[in-house]
């Protein structure tokens, strides 16, 4: 029986940036992951063809690039390779009639397009902007920090001293309100609301759902400010930087080393695991496990006495939301947009008919249907970021965020549905042709320039990572009553689990899914 300070259970960014943090901290750190590359979410490999390098599930950065975990470990991991490729133009929207919008990280461009598109719309954006950014120290100690600690309740305290009781109530009222209300009464556009109401879907939230106008906003502040940036090379130079920072800070990887069961020791403390293989290694300080509530409670906890009550409860109720497909071309030409040359600059592209589409399409997901016209989420690293494909050639990184875990029908009527109501190769190619007629409509020659294409459905996703449950990337449902001081469960209290020495982190955890490791950084933190 080997010894260590900590084990980590899984290698998804929670888990390296926890390592990476603890091992800073003089902590002798074991990371365990069952499959035979650590990432999780983070996955790159030349899946079309050779020379074509595709993120196949995250790429975007933004989220870790503007959180504490990147503040924190940055330097450390630049000085061991690792490099972001920027674009100008971070994200925009193109609608079936070929309306569009570009969105820049330059204020007064975004501004001036706006105001073109609709007289008080640009002076709005930037008022919401402004406001927003006045706000972000509070907003993103309640986002990102340990929402039961000292610090946020003096926190809270503060903002209530400052702006009154009865204002920092309203300040909480307008921060639930739902993005559809805030697009609708904000913007007269409908270009411009369909810009934004596509990443509410990124949240794993739809343009009703409560506070994601907030998300809206957030994201809009973020995004002008740090863009859409993608690491040089693939994710793969992100995961290699963080595999040597933990290893020159004494940690140490292994992948294939499927933890089967969690060891109980004294006082019912958690102290070390026990691999699908028989092996057992032993924690002083503890077992942090980066998995679903699924997985932590219905695998690695199976053997162990009945949790509490209101923990049993909250097993029960836990739910996940929409699973995720994707899609990914490797190209003989960069792409030529019809309607603009410039959106091919552009580093995430949503095609969508608007709100209104959106809305349907993520209705119609929930109620296990195939949308009719999804919501597609167009990336396209090679155009800033040369390295992904050979030169001249080009990729595209597509992701439908509102796609059935298990299928109930077929919006449009056009697709048999197979009865057991499961994904197969035959209904994910047959989906995946109904998007590439979208792109078709909007890309010269489209069908021409495609040397392969490559499609995972949200059970594919799922074999890749258990953690995936459905193809769920945002590791459970997103709502209100799932989410902050409630996530996992309404008994969660930060990061600790009922087990003495047993943490849980990941998307499943505050703050929830996303790129930016803030679970992994805020338990590390803490952790003695």
């Amino acid at each position: 029986m080997s010894t260590h300070d900590y084990i980590i259970v899984g290698s998804g960014i929670n888990a390296l940036v926890a390592a990476a943090v603890l091992g800073k901290k003089g902590k002798k750190v074991l990371v365990l992951e069952r499959n035979d590359r650590i990432g999780g979410c983070l996955r790159t490999e030349e899946i079309t063809a050779p020379g074509f390098i595709h993120d196949v599930m995250a790429t975007t950065m933004v989220l870790f690039l503007t959180s504490p975990a990147y503040g924190a470990l940055g330097k450390d991991l630049e000085a061991r390779g690792l490099e972001f490729a920027h674009a100008d133009l971070p994200t925009g929207v193109l609608r079936p009639d070929g309306s569009h919008v570009i969105f820049s990280k330059d204020r007064q461009r975004n501004i001036a397009t706006f105001e073109a598109l609709s007289a008080g719309d640009g002076a709005a954006f930037s008022r919401e902007m402004d406001k927003l950014g006045a706000d972000a120290p509070f907003l993103f100690s309640l986002l990102g920090g340990a929402l039961w600690s000292g610090s946020i309740a003096k926190t809270v305290a503060k903002e209530a001293w400052r702006r009154g009781l009865r204002n920092l109530a309203g300040w909480f009222g307008e921060a639930l309100m739902p993005a559809r209300a805030h697009l609708e009464s904000t913007y007269r556009s409908e270009d411009i609301q369909a810009l934004w109401a596509p990443w509410v879907l990124h949240c794993g939230l739809g343009p009703e759902s409560a506070y994601s106008a907030e998300m809206v906003k957030v994201i809009g502040f973020a995004i002008e400010l740090a863009g859409c940036p993608v690491a040089k090379g693939g994710a793969r130079t992100l995961l290699a930087a963080f595999e040597k920072l933990i290893t020159d800070n004494g940690g140490v990887i292994r992948t294939g080393a499927d933890v089967e069961a969690l060891i109980q020791g004294a006082g019912g403390r958690a102290t070390g695991v026990r691999l699908a293989s028989g092996e057992t290694l032993s924690a002083s300080g503890g077992v942090v496990a980066s998995v679903t509530p699924t997985q932590l409670y219905g695998r690695l906890l199976k053997d162990w006495p009945a949790p509490p009550a209101e923990v049993n409860d909250g097993i029960k109720s836990f739910r996940y939301g929409k699973g995720n497909m994707q899609i990914h071309y490797a190209l003989n030409s960069p792409p030529r947009w019809k309607h603009n040359p410039e959106l091919g600059q552009v580093a995430l592209l949503h095609l969508t008919p608007g709100l209104d589409g959106v809305s349907r399409a993520a209705n119609e997901a929930e109620r296990g249907m195939l949308p009719a016209v999804p919501t597609i989420c167009v990336g396209q690293p090679a155009s800033f970021d040369p390295s992904r494909a050979p030169e001249g050639q080009s990729i595209l990184w597509l992701q439908l965020p509102e796609t059935p875990r298990f299928l109930k029908g077929d919006a449009s009527g056009q697709l048999d549905i197979p009865t057991d109501g499961r994904w197969n190769e035959a209904l994910r190619e047959s989906y995946a042709d109904r998007v590439e007629k979208i792109l078709e409509n909007h890309i010269d020659g489209f069908g021409e320039t495609v040397i392969a294409r490559k499609a995972y459905s949200p059970a594919d996703l799922e074999t890749m990572n258990m953690n995936l449950v459905g193809g769920d990337p945002y590791g459970g449902f997103c709502g209100l009553d799932q989410f902050f001081l409630w996530r996992p469960f309404k008994s969660s209290v930060n990061h600790r689990t009922h087990v003495p020495g047993l943490y849980h982190i990941g998307a499943s955890t505050h703050p929830g899914p996303g790129l930016g490791g803030g679970s992994g950084f805020l338990l590390a933190s803490s952790l003695k």
